[in-house]
């Protein structure tokens, strides 16, 4: 699974802003997917947007039925997202969104900690003017999105912003691990913007984040990200114990 399976709204490109490609996996063959493949996709999307919440049962006739498929499409698929974690699959219970352990999900986040704060480090270092540029946009974007409180539209432009960083970094094998991560994590940081004033918050943090690549301070812009994605996993904890 990769940010190809995100709904992501396109935007026009800045002038003279180069035209960006995915790191997160090879270019698709000209030949058509296969229908596991469609599935697989469809069920990663819905996974990953929170249709499908963590725990919820994947029963391969339902599946089926829905898109009108036999289950052997169903099933292929489900093993697929099993295999990247999106899916655990139980024996003789059938297969449910995963929902890991606080033991794992608090590994999962210091992962994607560590990682987003080595993007920040280097993209402060690396960044070109028009790189910069569209961070600040982007930035600006979600300050009047925070403002009117809508977490959908954010989500989607926080999206754009963390990956901004990635690219920034100039470093295509640490953009590809950390986008792959980040989709691992996606389902629960994605609950965090439902929180009493989290969009606030959050734009908050990207402040001092960006203030520091700016700055082309490496320490501080790494130290502001790592900070920023451990008060997201603390803010996925509050959400976690209040539904």
């Amino acid at each position: 699974m990769s940010l190809d399976d995100l709904p992501i709204r396109p935007r026009p490109l800045l002038v003279g802003e180069p035209e960006l490609q995915r790191v997160d996996r090879p270019v698709p063959s000209v030949a058509k997917i296969t229908r596991a493949e469609e599935l697989r996709l469809q069920l990663a999307d819905e996974i990953v947007r929170g249709a499908l919440a963590p725990g919820a049962p994947l029963d391969e006739t339902e599946i089926a039925k829905r898109f009108n498929v036999s289950r052997t499409p169903v099933r292929e698929a489900l093993r697929q997202l099993a295999a990247s974690g999106l899916v655990e699959a139980r024996a003789h219970r059938g297969a449910e969104v995963a929902r890991p352990g606080v033991e794992r999900l608090t590994g999962m986040f210091e992962a994607m900690a560590e990682l987003e704060a080595l993007c920040a480090g280097l993209a402060a270092q690396r960044m070109t003017p028009i790189e910069r540029q569209r961070l600040e946009a982007i930035h600006d974007e979600l300050r009047t999105l925070s403002h009117a409180g809508n977490p959908e539209r954010f989500h989607e432009v926080n999206e754009r912003f963390h990956s901004t960083i990635y690219a920034g970094a100039h470093n295509a094998y640490i953009a590809e691990i950390t986008l792959a991560t980040r989709v691992r994590v996606q389902p629960f940081r994605r609950a965090q913007f439902r929180n009493l004033g989290r969009l606030a918050k959050s734009h908050a943090e990207h402040d001092r984040v960006v203030v520091a690549i700016l700055r082309g301070d490496k320490a501080g812009a790494a130290n502001a990200m790592r900070a920023h994605i451990e008060l997201v996993r603390g803010e996925y904890e509050i959400y976690a114990v209040s539904v």
